[in-house]
């Protein structure tokens, strides 16, 4: 398979928010028009078309929810993981120019995290004729487009199965009362319930629906110390899979705040179960886990300073537009960062590293004794990041410097993340602390932000006009002002924190 080129240009991203209904080989599409009021329906067009989809030979694409196909005339179609709102079955869409001989490689780049080394191979055919029909308001704007669609399933030029399947793809201003009417109408002329089953997950069978290689399902209570770590590992490993897409597109910057989340979990939590793991083992693990780590923070970091710049720009009205250049400053640092972030993606090494996370969370390696730590025995673990986190604040003079507060916000968040992941083991208790530190660490995020960036105005203000520099350091006096305030408030979090009903569940 051919490595994916350094970017991710999709001809046509959208969501697609659509209703499926399965109906039977003598069903009659029926006349739509007026099902709300000014509502018309066009006459009925006519498509056949030839679509082949790709996936690995466990189906581990339609496991996850996805979809990476070829249709004549249209190119590669991908469809991610999507969700249920209602009626509609909501999925991002995106198509890229391509010949049918190979999957375009911006499609695979979509889907990398999901299939990670394994090789990509055509596992259905299908061949369809679709009857659609426009949906238009008494404005004459589209709202909806219903597709009545004949399909057969090839195994080689036989015919395997056939199915129809009806699609109701609504726009975003089509209301709940729209879909609903045109529901129902098709209802009352013999289609099935709303099924959100996909065309080519019929087609592949029950092996399409088995869960993926690796899921969090709630099944209750765990019953040895072995499962909350298996929990815990997964619960991370499918948080960066799923936000690895979101990260590549670059569209929402949390996609890259959730990713970072995700690696840093992971290494807090195999240091909180370390008595547990083989130490070679998951520090290996770790380091890798710190270099993806590094690369995410460099664009989160920027991320989080050029959305505080922008605020402040806007709080300043006409005289922030003299801090424009440092807008435009920044966001070429974020595209750099996002750069090497990207190219480190598309490498091999970071290939490597999913699949080892994906078999470490099936199967971490436990040391021999591992079986014996019963559930009871789990509150320890959160006890020692607990007593650093104490020690840390003990430590602290009546006017903490910014470095020591950093380091006790370190504290708190490695001591959040312990108690939250025996949150399915001890359960109340071990979520009401975590929500509890939860509040300190936010306090003293906030002061860790105001400071970095009253440091990076002042540090940059002699490169600008005598102006801007003047308007920086307005900004940058704004920024050590609210650092003193966040420093002056992070006790009262504290004081929450350390009573005994809040961390009485613990050892030691």
């Amino acid at each position: 398979m051919p490595a994916p080129p350094r970017s991710t240009r999709a001809a046509k991203p959208e969501t697609e928010r659509e209703v499926k209904m399965e109906v039977a080989p003598q069903f009659s599409l029926p006349d739509l028009g007026g099902v709300t009021e000014g509502l018309t329906a066009s006459e009925p067009r006519h498509k056949r078309m030839h679509t082949v989809y790709w996936d690995t030979r466990d189906l581990r694409l339609a496991r996850w929810g996805c979809s990476l196909r070829h249709r004549e005339g249209e190119g590669w179609t991908v469809k991610l993981p999507g969700s249920v709102e209602g009626r509609l079955l909501v999925r991002g869409e995106h198509t890229f120019p391509g010949a049918a001989k190979l999957p375009a490689a911006e499609a695979v780049d979509l889907v990398r995290a999901y299939l990670r080394s394994a090789a990509l191979e055509p596992v259905a055919t299908l061949r369809t004729h679709r009857v659609a029909v426009d949906l238009r308001d008494a404005e004459g704007a589209a709202v909806a487009e219903v597709v009545d669609d004949e399909v057969s399933v090839l195994d080689g030029r036989r015919i395997a199965i056939r199915f129809r399947q009806l699609e109701i793809e609504v726009g975003e201003s089509a209301s709940a009362e729209l879909v609903e009417a045109v529901v129902g109408r098709l209802r009352e002329a013999g289609a099935g319930e709303p099924d959100p089953t996909p065309k080519h997950v019929r087609a592949l069978g029950p092996r399409a629906t088995a869960a993926p290689e690796l899921a969090v399902a709630d099944a209750g209570p765990p019953r040895s110390a072995a499962e909350v770590v298996r929990a815990a590992l997964a619960s991370s490993v499918v948080r960066l899979l799923r936000h690895d897409v979101g990260v590549r597109l670059g569209g929402d910057s949390e996609e890259v705040h959730q990713a970072r989340v995700a690696t840093r979990r992971l290494r807090s939590d195999m240091r909180t179960f370390g008595r547990l793991l083989d130490e070679p083992w998951a520090d290996s693990l770790r380091d890798e886990l710190g270099w993806l780590a590094d690369l995410l923070g460099a664009v989160r970091d920027t991320d989080v300073l050029l959305e505080r710049t922008r605020a402040r720009v806007a709080e300043l009205g006409e005289e922030g537009q003299r801090l424009r250049p440092l807008l435009r400053r920044l966001a070429e640092e974020r595209g750099e960062a996002r750069a090497r972030l990207l190219a480190a993606m598309r490498d091999g090494r970071y290939v490597a590293l999913l699949d080892r996370l994906v078999a470490a969370a099936q199967a971490p390696a436990f040391v021999a004794d591992a079986g014996e730590l019963t559930i009871e025995e789990l509150p320890a673990m959160a006890a020692r990041p607990w007593r650093r986190l104490r020690d840390a604040v003990r430590r602290l003079g009546t006017k903490p410097t910014e470095e020591e507060l950093h380091t006790v916000r370190i504290a708190a968040k490695r001591c959040r993340y312990a108690a939250e992941a025996l949150i399915p083991a001890i359960g109340a208790d071990a979520r009401r602390f975590a929500g509890a530190v939860a509040g300190l660490q936010g306090v003293l995020g906030d002061h860790h932000d105001a400071v970095v960036a009253g440091a990076w105005l002042r540090r940059v203000a002699p490169e600008l006009s005598a102006a801007s520099a003047f308007v920086a350091g307005r900004v940058s006096v704004r920024e050590e002002r609210l650092a003193a305030e966040s420093a002056g408030s992070w006790r009262a979090a504290w004081k929450k924190l350390d009573r005994r009903r809040l961390t009485g569940w613990m050892a030691g």
